[in-house]
């Protein structure tokens, strides 16, 4: 069952992200993996098939995976614990959805680099450091940086997030909690990446999203270690010095880059072929992590 978009009765919404729509339960959330796909902060008109059932069984894969390391708001991923949906809506929500504690999200991202890539790789050309971390100089793109770094970001409701200092980061949080973030937030990383290396991926840099449980203990939420939210390479394929074959949408972003389009809705139509190497790209990425195949996921009960 393809899903753009969601539109619950049983449930109010509480926002409509580029890929998540949220709800609100009287004791949870509901976080609705959509298939939809954006490019450049526009969201696609067409769908990615089972996108948001691989999206939520890596996600849960991983916040338990890492459970040991720091609590997670993750509940269930059965939608039939839900008590209020209506019949017709389970298999709306079926596969895509995590049932999650309701925390109060702290107002940065906690991003853990690797490699120098990205907008990591653009800062370090033009400064030798990155969100104020200063780097050795002579490194390459796409090259093991001596030690994972935390590099923290801004949150932006619409368009990109933008980096920032750890100083930046503790003004916001306070000191003691942007101290715990970073530490857990490369404890994550390192576990994560190890993990990665064991199937062949190379963990270039990630984000995570933590937050205050009603007991005001410090959970992560949102999403765990996803193509989405991470920059995942084939360790067989990998040649510092020039950009990497990314696990996400980056086939999407160059067909886009082909087009006479202003980067602005509304988007173009995507072709079949596009559509479909997009999805291949998220399931050899599910595959390779979980040992999970689409045909595995619950997607239509």
């Amino acid at each position: 069952m393809l899903v753009h978009t969601t539109s619950l009765s049983s449930f109010p919404l509480l926002r409509r992200g580029k890929v998540r729509d949220v709800y609100a339960t009287p004791e949870s959330l509901l976080l609705v993996a959509t298939d939809r796909v954006s490019a450049f902060d526009v969201v696609m008109n067409e769908p990615i098939p089972d996108k948001g059932a691989m999206l939520t069984a890596m996600s849960a894969f991983w916040f338990e995976k890492l459970a040991h390391i720091v609590p997670n708001h993750l509940l269930s991923t059965n939608v039939k614990d839900v008590d209020g949906l209506l019949l017709e809506e389970v298999p709306v929500l079926a596969g895509r959805t995590m049932v999650v504690k309701k925390a109060k999200p702290f107002p940065i991202e906690c991003v853990v680099r690797g490699y120098l890539a990205g907008s990591g790789w653009k800062e370090y050309r033009s400064s030798q450091a990155v969100c104020g971390v200063p780097l050795p100089g002579g490194l390459i793109e796409s090259a093991k940086l001596p030690e994972p770094i935390f590099t923290p970001a801004t949150k932006a409701e619409e368009g990109h997030d933008e980096n920032i200092s750890f100083d930046t980061a503790a003004s916001i949080v306070g000191t003691d909690v942007a101290r715990t973030l970073r530490d857990l937030s490369l404890q994550l990383y390192q576990s994560g990446s190890e993990y990665a290396a064991t199937q062949g991926l190379i963990l270039a840099d990630t984000k995570f999203e933590f937050g205050l449980d009603e007991d005001g203990q410090i959970i992560l939420i949102d999403e765990a270690l996803t193509p989405d939210s991470s920059r995942y390479w084939l360790a067989a394929e990998h040649v510092p010095g020039e950009p990497q074959h990314n696990f996400d949408k980056q086939i999407l972003r160059d067909y886009l880059e082909s087009l006479d389009w202003d980067k602005q809705p509304p988007p173009p139509s995507l072709p079949a072929n596009v559509i479909a190497a997009t999805r291949n790209r998220y399931r050899t990425a599910m595959q390779l992590l979980t040992g999970l195949d689409v045909d595995q996921l619950e997607t239509t009960d």
